[in-house]
């Protein structure tokens, strides 16, 4: 790491996101709070709110996008947020006559809010370091975050899906530079709370084939819409570190 390296505003990052955190999951702060779904958005909104404080505070250029680069914003959150909706909830309506709609919209904006952090602030910190250092260093602390450090089989294998998460959420922004996305990879497990099994199993794989399928004809048919869209957006980030470098 360069002496441009931007230690600070890491460090106040993940200062402020395990600080949330912590209140969330390791004080009684938010006990009177009656609502399961605000609950669950705060539990996961440190890394979103150390992202915007560290980008304020070191003025570290960075653009984050919904859309990235999309030719609209419609077309992302209908295919990686309303996709999956209707497709969950019919199911769910199906099977237990019920329609979690509210659920699994929370489920994607908790997903947004940590993608916010970990692939829109930390991946693009990370981006010049060897990969596999970026994956496995975003990954640590991904886990760390969830301050959950009982020495147990089940932790082992949730280390080892936040390593191949990292990679593979990481490969889509890098794909996308969509939040929403990215946001849309991340809620996959995190829609099923009563655990994985065949119909869950099912559900995922179609999402992932249908969401990795769109993405493969999307760059084929429009690669050079996004080629310039990175150029641009590359220029602009050289342009405001020039106009920052003394911040950083």
């Amino acid at each position: 790491m360069d002496k441009k390296f931007p230690y600070k505003g890491l460090f106040i990052f993940y200062l402020v996101a395990l600080f949330f955190r912590f209140i969330a999951v390791k004080t009684t702060l938010y006990s009177s709070i009656d609502n399961e779904y605000l609950l669950i958005l705060l539990s996961g909104i440190g890394p979103a709110i150390g992202a915007f404080i560290a980008i304020k505070v070191t003025q570290i250029p960075l653009n984050l996008s919904l859309k990235g680069n999309y030719r609209n914003l419609f077309l992302p959150l209908m295919v990686f947020w309303g996709f999956p909706v209707i497709l969950i909830g019919a199911v769910s309506y199906v099977q237990q006559g019920s329609f979690p709609f509210l659920l699994l919209v929370t489920v994607l904006l908790y997903g947004l809010l940590e993608e916010i952090g970990w692939r829109g602030f930390l991946q693009e910190q990370f981006k010049n370091l060897p990969k596999l250092q970026s994956v496995v260093l975003i990954t640590v602390l991904w886990f760390v975050w969830h301050l959950n450090f009982e020495l147990t089989a089940s932790n082992l294998i949730f280390f080892a899906v936040l390593f191949f998460g990292t990679w593979g959420i990481g490969k889509v922004y890098s794909s996308t530079y969509s939040l929403l996305a990215v946001a849309g990879f991340h809620s996959l497990n995190n829609f099923f709370r009563n655990g994985l099994h065949g119909t869950e199993l099912i559900l995922i794989a179609v999402l992932l084939a249908c969401w990795i399928g769109f993405m493969l004809w999307y760059k084929q048919k429009y690669r050079q819409e996004q080629e310039v869209w990175e150029i641009n957006m590359n220029l602009q980030k050289a342009g405001s570190e020039k106009m920052t470098s003394g911040h950083i």
